[in-house]
């Protein structure tokens, strides 16, 4: 049968598939470096990008050089275009990957390590950077054009917050004004339990034309091989529905024909389907075949499928579970990216299941939102601009009086100033770290995470905490997390961890890297001086810890000690194993100078470096041992005189 119904496209996506990255903020601007460099190489400054596949490869042979990619790919060049498709959709790079004014500012913020918050929002410069891009970002369905980051922001006006579940089906359907209504009256409806999300989408599919051509293709011919294929829409290749018609044939069979003898054969009939998972979730209610082929009827769930009774009605349904299966499949594949980048501009939350605005942008937003709404479904002219907020939209002026209003009616305060306003947003973040504490980083979390730094389980450490950080970021997140909960809640420990995070107050990684100290203030207590604790973490071992950890811990410590003059304050070096040469360095530290380099009679007499293991600080969480506690073990063992292969064995092990 000759393909005569074309494939046409539901939704939107921010990126590409291919440009499916982890520590994603650090990629992006390490992919940045690269292109600006390459294009400053001789041999490449007059090439050409586009269709040019020798200039392709040799990117792709640069990235390789580089250490941004591992292996040989099979196809150079279109490895190196999906490596870079995402940056040209954000308008950073353009079609010829040469870095655009917005590109080489984000790259300037990147390079020079200044992430400060120096805006209205409060956020990051390289986040402030991102969200004026995805405000101007829009994709091109079918000839119609549709800004993805502001349709969020409408919906999200409208109905103040999605679900997982509705972030990941149902915004992506609104790729016009007409749907994105529908969309918006279909969640209000599915909270009132009077449809579900998987109605809403069949419903938004079978209003196109395509769709519609093609259930009415399948009603009113006999089933074939190549009728399957053709109504399946398959938008590479319609030969890979093939596998359709026996699932096809064998629910058939059961549900007209009453033959409940091959229900066992419908569980293998998924199995040859690409999403033939999602078919056995909806069907079957156990994964054991050996349990289907024993009680078939007892292993099948009521759907829509056991109440057809003819022919037409079996082909209807089998049509719009096949492609609600394929729209829920795609969408799913979708939602990590569309998470990826709009995490990047650091207004929108995502926690506890839920995704909505942080309550400045959200104020803010909510009272431009129908304004902004008219450029919804409209291309732009700037996009690969530095450009600011009122170049963008007319409309997106701050008023900082509607957002001071927002702000009191929202968290019951009475504010009168946008600083005092940032004042009662800070109370309202340690608010949600300690939630996210209690919810995602229980003591027996911790010493799970710490188990796998231990063997270095990278995967299971991303999945736990986030795959926008590296894990030796992720480590020193972890261990000022913990040091916290330590200190008994006690300190700005958001302030005292020098990490970039996210607005979920998850960390993040910048290509710039930078100092990662913990520099936790203690006041004075009837237990200990005040003091700062500078927190050192390393996941680096034997050479590699000595050649890494020993100078810069020290250097760390005494130019502290030296610009504050406090003298109380000493250094925690956490890792998960000790070199005896590291223990042994940090313990003749106690009797060793430490000058100022620019001004050798300025110098501090000793320094206290305190070793200590991941093994010992689980121990330390298993008993309940909190800083105080911590402080005279530490003390203790600074003024022990042991040689270093017994002090940490005494001092260390034994007295935690």
């Amino acid at each position: 049968m000759a393909n005569t119904i074309p494939y046409k496209s539901f939704c939107w996506c921010l990126g590409t598939t291919s440009f499916r990255t982890k520590d994603f903020n650090k990629t992006i601007e390490e992919q940045l470096a690269l292109l600006n460099e390459f294009w400053t190489l001789p041999e490449n400054e007059n090439a050409n990008w586009s269709s040019d596949n020798n200039t392709q490869a040799r990117y792709y042979d640069f990235m390789k050089a580089k250490g941004f990619v591992v292996g040989n790919a099979n196809n150079k060049p279109k490895d190196a275009r999906e490596k870079t498709s995402g940056l040209v959709d954000i308008g950073i790079i353009d079609e010829n990957r040469r870095l655009t004014e917005a590109g080489l500012r984000l790259l300037e913020i990147s390079q020079s390590g200044d992430f400060d918050t120096d805006n209205f929002f409060q956020i990051p410069k390289d986040s402030f950077l991102y969200l004026r891009q995805l405000l101007k970002t829009y994709n091109n369905i079918d000839g119609e054009i549709v800004r993805p980051f502001i349709v969020l922001l409408y919906v999200l006006s409208k109905v103040d917050c999605l679900s997982l579940d509705e972030f990941t089906y149902l915004l992506p359907l609104c790729t016009s004004n007409e749907y994105t209504e529908q969309i918006i009256e279909g969640i209000r409806a599915n909270r009132n339990q009077a449809i579900t999300i998987d109605s809403i989408i069949i419903e938004r599919l079978l209003e196109m034309e395509n769709y519609q051509s093609a259930l009415n293709l399948l009603l009113e011919n006999d089933v074939t091989e190549s009728l399957i294929c053709e109504v399946g829409l398959n938008r590479k290749s319609r030969n890979y529905d093939k596998t359709y018609l026996r699932l096809y044939n064998e629910l058939y069979s059961v549900f007209v024909n009453n033959d409940n003898s091959r229900i066992p054969l419908i569980y293998s009939a998924t199995k040859d389907i690409k999403i033939g998972k999602w078919w056995r979730k909806y069907l079957f209610n156990t994964s054991s075949e050996r349990a289907i082929e024993r009680d078939p009827v007892a292993c099948m769930k009521h759907t829509v499928f056991s109440d057809v009774s003819n022919e037409p009605e079996f082909k209807t349904v089998f049509f719009k579970i096949m492609h609600l299966f394929k729209a829920k499949a795609t969408l799913s594949d979708y939602l990590d990216l569309n998470r990826r980048y709009i995490r990047t501009t650091d207004i929108v939350l995502f926690e506890d299941g839920n995704i909505k605005l942080d309550i400045i942008p959200k104020h803010f937003f909510n009272s431009v939102a129908d304004e902004l709404y008219n450029y919804a479904f409209t291309a732009c002219d700037i996009l690969f601009n530095d450009s600011a907020l009122s170049e963008i939209a007319n409309c997106l002026v701050i008023n900082e009086a509607t957002v001071i209003t927002g702000v009191n009616t929202e968290l019951g305060t009475n504010v009168t100033t946008i600083d005092e306003a940032r004042n009662v947003l800070e109370d309202n973040r340690y608010r949600r770290l300690q939630h996210l504490i209690d919810t995602r980083f229980t003591n027996e979390t911790i010493i799970t995470l710490l188990g796998y730094f231990e063997d270095r389980n990278d995967t299971e450490i991303k999945s736990i905490v986030t795959e926008n950080a590296d894990v030796p970021t992720i480590f020193e997140y972890v261990l000022g997390i913990l040091w916290y909960k330590i200190s008994e809640r006690q300190g700005k420990i958001l302030d005292y961890m020098k990490l970039s995070l996210d607005a979920d107050l998850l960390p993040k990684t910048h290509a710039a890297g930078g100092e990662a100290d913990i520099v936790y203030e203690y006041p004075e207590t009837e237990y200990y001086p005040a003091h700062t604790l500078l927190l050192e973490a390393t996941l680096a071992d034997n050479t590699n810890q000595r050649r890494m950890e020993m100078e810069p811990v020290s250097r760390h410590l005494g130019r502290h000690l030296l610009r504050t003059g406090n003298l109380n304050s000493y250094c925690v070096f956490a890792t998960t194993y000790l070199d005896i040469n590291v223990i042994a360095d940090f313990r003749g530290r106690k009797h060793m100078p430490f000058y100022d380099t620019q001004d050798y009679t300025k110098s501090v007499d000793g320094m206290k470096i305190i070793p200590i293991q991941t093994a010992e600080i689980k121990r330390m969480i298993n008993d309940g041992k909190k800083y105080y506690q911590l402080y005279q073990i530490f003390k203790a063992a600074y003024d022990s005189e042991l040689p270093p292969h017994n002090w940490y064995e005494e001092s260390i092990i034994q007295k935690i």
